[in-house]
């Protein structure tokens, strides 16, 4: 949840009848979270938000996953199954890599603007690796950049515009799809939600929209896609068509809007010895938390290491994203940018020895990711199945069933 904000037009008092400044009626509409007890916003429409004229089935993207069995770390080729270039947009063409009831990882590469669309099973992070684009909802507008954070609350409808595409290459995008939703950790916060002092990122680091959006094309029937449950916990999609265009919003108050945050923002700690992941925590959802790896200045004990110990996790799946490319820790495990490591509870993993070893003389460090630890175990889904490097569980050895592993 963050801060309080307010955009646009809105009444003094709520649940109040609001006139336009043309002096139209205005439609008051509510989202909020947990049953009206929770974080919300009041948005004013020109619209009757609710007037739908059509419903059809959308069929969404392969949503079947694989159990990792039998158990072992793997290595994603994400960006290879985009070897031919972009393909669709980011909303109707991303592709499932990893996967549980909590939290659903999809990768997409685009250059092509989506649909309207709204996710009505939980809210969304959406990681930009590389590329620029604009995100409009019915807040308003957002422009987002390599680097950003970009948290969207469950069903705001809205759409991701590809901007510059000439100069900044296509849209690369990790998406996270929680169950629930998504919010700064407890831990950088008071009782009352305001970062604290020492916190590692603050409310002048999250960027909202800063006025309304109005759709010119406003009159006459317009699509959403919206992704939503179906059944005890099988995922759907439909096609809904409302007669306005849901642009429509002139004001909002409240504490639940999409933004960003940009991990170039985030204020590492550090200290004599290497600090432990939770230090890096962004976000946090029911199931998952998720952590950005930020250029930081290096440890300064002496013959320390600069490297990820080797750990065990005990409750927790590890997903990391490269997006910089490899670190300093999977250094010579063929790790590329765009690539994806699942390392799985029950396995204890680290750098390689080299890596391990070398890291006390390191002088500039390399270990920038963007990472997503589960309490559930995660299984795999087709685009996670299409690049998967099977030798990588063997990386550390140098020696797998087959003999010699070679990088």
């Amino acid at each position: 949840m963050p801060y309080y904000r307010t955009v646009g037009l809105v009444p003094p008092k709520r649940h109040t009848l609001f006139e336009d400044v043309d002096g139209q009626p205005l439609f008051e509409e509510f989202i909020g979270e947990e049953g009206f007890s929770s974080a919300g916003s009041l948005l004013y429409h020109r619209g009757v938000p609710s007037s739908l004229v059509d419903s059809r089935i959308w069929e969404v993207p392969d949503q079947s996953l694989t159990p990792n069995l039998p158990l072992r770390p793997l290595h994603l080729r994400l960006p290879d199954l985009w070897a031919d270039g972009p393909s669709g947009d980011i909303v109707r063409d991303r592709r499932l890599f990893l996967g549980n009831s909590d939290v659903r990882l999809s990768y997409a590469v685009s250059t092509e603007p989506t649909p309207l669309y709204s996710n009505g099973i939980g809210d969304e992070v959406v990681f930009i690796e590389s590329g620029t684009a604009v995100l409009e909802t019915i807040f308003g507008r957002l422009e987002v950049r390599q680097g950003d954070n970009v948290v969207i609350p469950r069903v705001a409808i809205h759409r991701w515009i590809p901007a510059d595409v000439e100069s900044s290459g296509p849209l690369r995008v990790l998406i996270v799809e929680a169950a629930g939703h998504v919010r700064p950790p407890d831990k950088h916060r008071s009782r009352y939600g305001q970062f604290l002092e020492g916190s590692p990122m603050t409310e002048r680091d999250l960027r909202g929209p800063t006025e309304p959006l109005i759709a010119d094309d406003h009159a006459g029937d317009h699509e959403v896609y919206v992704k939503h449950r179906a059944g005890s916990s099988g995922v759907a999609g439909s096609i809904v068509v409302y007669d306005h265009h849901p642009f429509d919003v002139v004001g909002w108050d409240g504490h639940l809007y999409p933004y960003a945050f940009n991990y170039r923002d985030f204020a590492p700690v550090v200290g004599q010895s290497l600090m432990p992941p939770p230090t890096y925590q962004v976000f946090e959802g029911d199931g998952f938390v998720i952590c950005n790896f930020v250029p930081r200045p290096l440890e300064f004990g002496e013959r320390t290491f600069k490297v990820p110990y080797y750990h065990s996790n005990v409750d927790s799946d590890e997903v990391m994203f490269y997006f910089a490319g490899e670190t300093a820790a999977r250094k010579g495990s063929g790790i590329v940018t765009g690539s994806v490591s699942l390392h799985p509870a029950a396995y204890t993993h680290g750098p390689r020895r080299e890596a391990y070893l070398e890291s006390v003389n390191m002088t500039e460090q390399n270990e920038m990711a963007f990472m997503i630890d589960t309490f559930r175990p995660l299984e795999v889904g087709e685009a996670g199945l299409a690049g998967n490097q099977p030798d990588y569980p063997w990386t550390w050895s140098g020696r797998g069933p087959n003999g010699p592993v070679v990088r």
